[in-house]
């Protein structure tokens, strides 16, 4: 069954039960499909987090009908928080069902922190199903142990993936990032003087994704 698709939240199938998914529809009609995945749900992250309403504003304004789903236990999403596993399968879920309601048009991944760890999983099990994203934005992404004792098995090798990091983020080191894109050769863009949160330099990460977006 194709899920509803109307600007505002929607309740979808997930995997531990309904996803509530906030939708931004752009006035024309859409030239693609974006999830905007939202940061770590223990620390209150969600879908309205400024950072990616903020993509999704732009993403939305530039052509894109984009998706930010609540992760588990947050909003009106079931479930418990599943340190990513859960997440990804819900992730994957939302794609296939936007994919078949939405039929030849490109999908782009979109995730900052928890949310870029999660998107980082769900573009490689994507690649593993040759069925790829189009494109895939992770910004501030988590990587190997980070502030609070979380740790991250984030997987490399993520294709046509733009990663994008603060030089001074205060929960995930920038060396830690180059860490995780040393084995592949992946390049990191990195932005002179940000925090975690892109606190003052979001105009600058909103330039970027939607300069890696661009058809």
């Amino acid at each position: 069954m194709n899920p509803p698709i109307a600007a505002g939240a929607s309740l979808l199938d997930g995997s531990a039960g309904p996803m509530e998914v906030l939708f931004d529809l752009p006035k024309a009609a859409a030239q693609g499909i974006a999830i905007v995945a939202h940061p770590q749900p223990l620390l209150g992250g969600n879908a309205t987090h400024k950072v990616p309403h903020v993509l999704a504003r732009g993403l939305c304004d530039a052509g894109w009908l984009v998706a930010r789903p609540n992760f588990r236990g947050v909003g009106a999403s079931a479930g418990i928080h599943d340190a990513g596993r859960g997440e990804t399968d819900d992730l994957l879920a939302l794609c296939d069902q936007l994919r078949g309601a939405r039929p030849g048009l490109p999908l782009a991944l979109v995730g900052f922190s928890f949310g870029a760890f999660v998107q980082a999983c769900v573009s490689r099990a994507l690649a593993d199903r040759r069925a790829p994203a189009w494109r895939t934005c992770l910004a501030g992404m988590p990587f190997g142990e980070v502030d609070g004792g979380r740790r991250y098995d984030t997987p490399d090798g993520v294709p046509d993936a733009l990663v994008v990091h603060g030089e001074h983020d205060e929960r995930v080191p920038l060396l830690s990032v180059l860490d995780w894109a040393r084995p592949t050769g992946q390049p990191v863009v990195v932005v002179p003087g940000a925090d975690h949160f892109f606190t003052g330099r979001l105009p600058v990460l909103r330039t970027l994704v939607l300069s890696h977006l661009r058809f």
